[in-house]
């Protein structure tokens, strides 16, 4: 993430701009279809600045490298999915993002299967250490 943080001022400036659907003090979210064009024009040549700066993004304001950081993300993405992929980027609530969240949607044979395997694995791993402490 960026250490980037904008001003309310740059906030309502980048809203303004078609291309952005949301903007925080830390991260923009862009439209699905400015993301489409833009990987568009990078395979026509066209540079990830001079891209962002045909949308009306001030590449000042956003910060200098985060068109080729978006650009290379939205391609890897683009490569692995395909459109669809850059229409729901994985990014965020309930696209596989961010941190797992433990045993949430597990059935309880799972849960029951997976802390068993965590006792066993810790039952050893005491033997282990115990062993270690015997030695020295």
């Amino acid at each position: 993430m960026s250490k980037r943080i904008f001003s309310k001022e740059e906030i309502e400036t980048l809203l303004q701009n078609e291309n952005v659907i949301n903007c925080s003090e830390r991260s923009i979210t862009y439209s699905k279809d400015f993301k489409i064009q833009a990987i568009g024009r990078y395979h026509e040549g066209l540079p990830p600045s001079e891209i962002f700066r045909q949308a009306g993004l001030d590449v000042n304001t956003i910060g200098r490298k985060s068109p080729k950081d978006c650009l290379r993300r939205w391609l890897k993405i683009f490569r692995e999915k395909g459109q669809t992929g850059i229409e729901a980027d994985g990014r965020g609530q309930n696209n596989k993002g961010g941190r797992p969240r433990g045993m949430a949607g597990m059935t309880d044979k799972e849960k029951l299967k997976r802390l068993e395997a965590e006792v066993a694995y810790l039952k050893e791993e005491n033997r282990f250490l115990a062993r270690l402490r015997k030695k020295s």
